[in-house]
């Protein structure tokens, strides 16, 4: 259905049922506040269907189109509608209580509106700096399902592919340009600069294909290799001839008929990735001694982990093609010189695990050149990201002896280095958010200048639309990340179009459908993390400290001595912020008797004495945590440890209470992937976690783990203790979601699958930037405009203690 249609039926209804909407209507109005939120909606709309007045609207188009609505703004007589048709398409309407009409609106026009609720003061100009990208994009080939969003590449192969041999020759010269420009410290690869044209090639190949046939399957490159040049065949094509035929055959196949995955296949055999850097430089970066501080977690782990798994891929594919090539990856971060006994102060920190990857650290400069030794958090590094991106283009090729082949940001601040320095230096860019703080913070859009003192969202968030659009690829973990689901927005979706009062306006900012989203989800260290079943793998001489973190007496880094060891455990470790939520959890457990009853609860996270947090909302939680351990008297039932647990203790403790039957609860208010979850999952922990964000994809509910809504902590109790009950008398009821655990994170969980994904990612992104710049130049003009007007200027205002 059109949305003029939609409109035109909404507004027949209404007509012939006036007084039932207009009940509804002036139920919303009688809220008395000037937002009302999805669940807000259609709380009310279920509570006034119940009512006699209200029982025709069931079932109409009035409540159908309530269960769309994300948003309304209220201001009587007016009520105007934020309607979520599907995943990605949004509708504005607006309704005048009187006339009873709705009428169709712009998004700027929605957007006006709330400025004007929301600062009365500013009262919201009509003509703000208002940020529209969607004319760059007009021309650009773009999904239409929202199904397909997040599998970009499959969709810029199929779209481009057609193209590449269309009949004025033009894409196919460029592919035979692509072919010649590789080369590594001055050896050329796959062609010679000959000049190529596409008889040329095609001869080749078949005199190439002749001659192959009658050598040995296993002969090695070396021993073709002056009958290969001769034919204008450089090194890549493959180690042995059984290699070099299959590549060629990927080539002659694509001259024949451009197909998508043959393409695919082709160019993820093409040597492009040799140098490859990964931008994170807020927190303390290092691999001991950094977890838990103030901006430091989850990420960490997963950029290690990622460095092993890509740098191993790398390799493979470099042998793979022949090449005696030794990869080099740096991670790139902040020095700090007050370190705090971490390795933090160290310019260059080798990564075990690896053979030739490394932390490069860069400090931050004041002005005048002078280094800032201290920690700043993350939402006030912003004035030194300019600078230290171009200290970081100097020291990187220095490093590397060459550009880097790809740059990968991390987060916000990672982000917009990565697209300071792909700028500069002309190299393949791609994003990876990890977590977009405008979702974590209800209105943080809209009532920003609130928040400007501590979180200094203003520049964030223009920082964050910058470096989505400049990139040349992004990969998420999870589809929940892009795009949400049917009932809930995606984080980056809410970044097609939001306001700042007094600062800008955005009417599109980011395209869902556009096609530089990827969803490649990252795995479990299998070293660490594996199934607790595993006995020869095991790590028993680390048990006697695991028994004393959870019933040792005498510590000063716990709270609470667990009176019944011999019950099962429920088991949860984060960070100690308000989004993990782990005070929800300890509320939910002290007002459950059924699991008090049953079992034991034991955190992971933070610090039991507040004093020794520098972190204002993980004192805030810490005094919490200790409110309701005293309001529940928990402390024979809770052990809260306040201590950072080194990674192989970790998978061994989630082994320990696997193997007494315990669960994991993942408690977030919202989670963007969840690394502990599939951590959790491959120990054989079963697992109970939050339905908001990734975690939805990752368990299947009842099969491989468990949903739980945060917001509903008493259901969340009832589920938890119904599944020990039933384990009580079910003792294979346990063993069948553990197993069902396992298996989901080995099907689709692995750094493995994560490392093939991203290095084919890279060169088929590359290679359509080469050939077509992704027709994005005029998209960096703007975007470089918006960052000297907009971004520079609210940096500079960012006040550092």
């Amino acid at each position: 259905m059109t949305d003029s249609l939609l409109t035109e039926r909404l507004q027949d209804f209404i007509h012939s049922n006036r007084d039932a909407t207009l009940g509804l209507l002036r139920r919303y109005l009688g809220s008395q506040k000037q937002f009302l939120l999805h669940s807000d909606l259609t709380d009310q709309l279920q509570e006034y269907i119940g009512t006699e007045g209200g029982a025709i609207l069931a079932d109409s188009m009035v409540s159908s189109l309530i269960e769309l609505a994300q948003e309304a703004a209220l201001d009587a007589p007016w009520i105007y509608f934020a309607i979520r048709r599907r995943i990605g398409r949004w509708l504005y309407l607006r309704c005048h209580i009187d006339s009873m009409d709705f009428e169709e609106i712009t998004v700027g026009n929605y957007l006006y509106f709330k400025e004007r609720l929301a600062t009365p003061g500013i009262m919201g100009s009509r003509w703000p700096l208002e940020i529209d990208l969607s004319p760059f994009n007009r021309e650009f080939p773009k999904l239409q399902e929202s199904r397909s969003i997040g599998r970009g590449v499959e969709f810029l192969n199929k779209r481009l592919s057609s193209q590449l041999f269309e009949k004025s020759g033009s894409r196919f010269r460029h592919l035979l340009d692509f072919l010649t420009v590789h080369e590594y410290k001055g050896m050329q690869l796959m062609l010679n600069n000959r000049p190529w044209e596409e008889s040329d090639l095609r001869q080749a190949l078949h005199r190439a294909e002749d001659y192959l046939s009658t050598q040995p399957q296993d002969t090695h490159w070396k021993n073709v290799d002056a009958t290969m040049k001769s034919l204008g065949f450089e090194p890549g094509w493959g180690k042995d001839v059984t290699t070099i035929r299959e590549t060629l055959h990927l080539l002659s196949d694509l001259l024949e008929a451009p197909e998508p995955v043959v393409l695919g296949h082709f160019l993820g055999r093409i040597p492009m990735i040799y140098n490859l850097a990964i931008l994170s430089p807020h927190g303390f970066f290092g691999q001991s001694n950094v977890l838990g501080r103030p901006d430091t977690g989850g990420q960490v782990v997963y950029i290690l982990d990622q460095v092993r798994a890509l740098e191993k891929e790398m390799r493979k594919r470099l042998h793979e093609q022949g090449l005696d090539i030794e990869p080099q990856i740096l991670v790139v971060t902040r020095l700090i010189p007050e370190s705090e006994g971490t390795s933090c102060d160290q310019r260059i920190e080798p990564i075990t695990g690896t053979e030739n990857a490394r932390i490069l650290r860069i400090p931050f400069r004041q002005e005048s050149g002078e280094i800032v030794r201290h920690w700043i958090s993350r939402f006030r590094i912003w004035p030194y990201l300019e600078r230290f991106a171009e200290d970081a283009a100097q020291e990187i090729v220095a490093e590397l002896q060459s550009r880097p082949d790809l740059i990968v940001g991390n987060y916000s601040d990672g982000n917009l280095v990565a697209t300071l320095l792909a700028q500069n230096l002309g190299v393949t860019q791609c994003n990876i958010a990890h977590a977009l703080e405008k979702s974590k913070y209800l209105y943080s859009d809209l009532y920003w200048q609130q928040n400007e003192e501590e979180y200094h969202f203003s520049s964030q968030f223009t920082a964050d639309l910058i470096a989505m659009n400049a990139a040349d690829f992004i990969i998420t973990s999870t589809y929940q990340e892009i795009a949400g689901n049917h009932t809930s927005v995606g984080q980056y979706e809410t970044y097609s179009a939001f306001t700042m009062p007094g600062l800008y306006r955005v009417v599109s900012g980011i395209d869902i459908f556009d096609p530089k989203f990827n969803i490649v989800s990252p795995g479990a260290n299998a070293d660490i993390y594996f199934p607790f079943s595993e006995t020869e793998r095991r790590l028993q001489n680390l048990h006697p400290d695991i028994e004393n973190l959870l019933y040792g007496e005498g510590r000063t880094d716990t709270r609470g001595n667990l009176l019944a060891i011999n019950k099962p455990i429920i088991f949860s470790m984060a960070r100690l912020d308000h989004i993990k939520n782990l005070t929800g959890l300890v509320q939910w457990y002290g007002q459950s008797e059924p699991l008090r009853e049953l079992t034991n609860l034991v955190i992971v996270s933070g610090h039991v004495d507040p004093e020794q947090s520098s972190d204002n909302e993980e004192k805030m939680q810490i005094q919490k945590m200790h409110e309701l351990l005293n309001e529940y008297q928990l402390d024979t039932q809770v052990r809260w440890i306040g201590a950072h647990i080194e990674k192989s203790l970790a998978g061994e403790l989630y082994r320990y209470i696997a193997d007494h039957h315990g669960v994991f609860v993942q408690p977030a208010l919202f989670e963007a992937f969840g690394l502990t979850v599939i951590e959790a999952m491959i120990s054989g922990l079963p697992t109970f976690a939050t339905r908001y964000g990734g975690p939805l994809e990752i368990i299947e509910h009842g099969e491989s783990g468990f949903h739980i809504d945060p917001n509903h902590g008493q259901e969340n109790a009832e589920l938890i203790s119904d599944f020990f009950l039933r384990c009580q008398k079910e003792p294979q009821h346990w063993d069948g979601i553990s197993q069902g655990g396992i298996r989901r994170v080995l099907e689709k969980y692995t750094w493995e699958l994560y490392a093939e994904r991203m290095m084919t990612l890279s060169r088929i992104y590359g290679f359509w930037k080469y050939v077509t710049n992704l027709e994005r130049d005029e998209t960096r003009r703007y975007l470089e405009m918006f960052y000297a007007l907009q971004y520079r200027p609210l940096a500079e205002k960012v006040q550092v203690s």
